[in-house]
């Protein structure tokens, strides 16, 4: 097991009606908040209503800024960098799911920034400081609300990048189950795909006696895997969603990979295909982690008859490992497609022809490697796309 530190400043509030607590939380970190926040359905829900109310009632100034869209832009990332300036903001309030969040981070950590925020995401440079950010989350899915991650789209060369600093996690967030039940069974299970995606970047590793921290992979798996289909089939089941929504934190708050090394190839190859064809993050990765799986299984077979036997159930099959190891791989494809998610790119219309782009653009131009578990080159990542067909 590797050194670590683990640090989350987060403040976790979960439970019903925890919205309504937003003023008296943002309160203690400024007077004037930016409601930052997607489309109109916190306005068709009255969420935003309620929100506003609350914050009003703490004595705070409100100044909002709309429009988030799926896989974030950069361009409203810098308009709200310069409204938070000019309105002298103390602090930004991300009302919806890992989209909403992601791009109040980057406002965040833009502000306080002389440069170009994209440097931030293009590799050039490291944030120091952040404005402080609440979160009331309405979609699990990214672990936005306590992770120290965001991912941006920049629409010059549609570039979907990530990037991590400790310093953007949020300062407090407010998880309300209540507030997922009118999200729709693909969406729901798009979210289901993203936070075990980030599960299963940090338990695929190279790194020995982690077994701790395998079980907890494992468990959260199986957690997920149980609730996943009841959310999809009964939106109102509060156990259900409480448990899927809990899961999206955990997976991503950094707790299951302290100690280990970490891949994230999956994620970096999927964020081609959503920054080209603005699929949702999450089915994107119910098509490209099936595909990694089978490319890479052999660099450790062990750890993949684990995934199997452990995480799926799959009988072990000591003769024939690498039949224990498929089996695992069609019973996680099989899942993705139990809860309605494409597990090829043609379940998602997405056609194959620019596949030699994106594993240019993901490489760029084979020139940096991806992943830690097995390091991928381009044509590594082009054999990939070619299995997602």
């Amino acid at each position: 097991m590797r050194d670590f530190t683990f640090s989350n400043i987060t403040k976790i509030i979960f439970g019903r009606g925890v919205e309504e607590k937003v003023g008296s939380e943002a309160a203690k970190w400024g007077r004037k908040v930016l409601l930052h926040y997607g489309g109109g359905h916190i306005v068709r829900s009255g969420l935003k209503a309620k929100v506003e109310a609350s914050l009003r009632e703490a004595g705070l100034e409100i100044v909002e800024l709309g429009g988030v869209q799926p896989n974030p832009r950069l361009s409203l990332v810098k308009e709200g960098i310069d409204l938070v300036r000019r309105e002298k903001i103390d602090l930004i309030l991300a009302v919806g799911g890992g989209s909403v969040i992601d791009s109040a981070k980057a406002i965040a950590i833009g502000v306080p920034y002389g440069g170009d925020v994209w440097d931030f995401y293009a590799g050039k440079a490291k944030a120091e400081e952040s404005l402080p950010l609440g979160v009331i989350l309405t979609i699990p899915a990214a672990g936005s609300e306590s992770s120290p991650s965001s991912v941006i789209t920049n629409e010059d060369g549609w570039l979907k990048r990530g990037y991590t600093a400790n310093v953007m996690r949020p300062k407090f967030a407010l998880l309300n189950p209540e507030l997922t039940f009118s999200l729709p069974p693909y969406q729901t299970a798009c979210g289901v795909a993203d936070m075990m995606a980030h599960i299963m970047e940090r338990y695929f590793t190279n790194q020995t006696d982690v077994g701790f921290s395998d079980h907890l992979c494992e468990a959260a798996l199986r957690g997920i895997i149980q609730y996943a289909p009841l959310a999809v089939r009964e939106p109102e089941n509060y156990e259900a969603r409480a448990n899927i929504m809990w899961a999206g934190t955990i997976a991503h708050n950094d707790l299951l990979g302290m100690g280990r090394e970490q891949d994230w190839a999956s994620h970096d190859i999927e964020h081609e295909l959503s920054a080209l064809y603005d699929i949702a993050h999450g089915a994107g990765l119910a098509i490209v982690f099936p595909a990694w799986m089978k490319y890479v299984y052999k660099h450790n077979p062990n750890r993949f008859v684990q995934f199997a036997v452990r995480v799926f159930g799959v009988d072990q099959d000591f003769y024939n490992p690498e039949r224990t190891i498929l089996e695992g791989i069609r019973r996680l494809e099989e899942f993705f497609r139990s809860i309605g998610l494409p597990t090829r790119l043609q379940d998602a219309e997405i056609p194959a022809d620019r596949l030699e782009e994106m594993a240019a653009k993901a490489t760029k131009n084979d020139t940096h490697k991806l992943g830690g578990f097995l390091p991928l080159g381009q044509k590594d990542v082009l054999a990939i796309y070619e299995l997602c067909r």
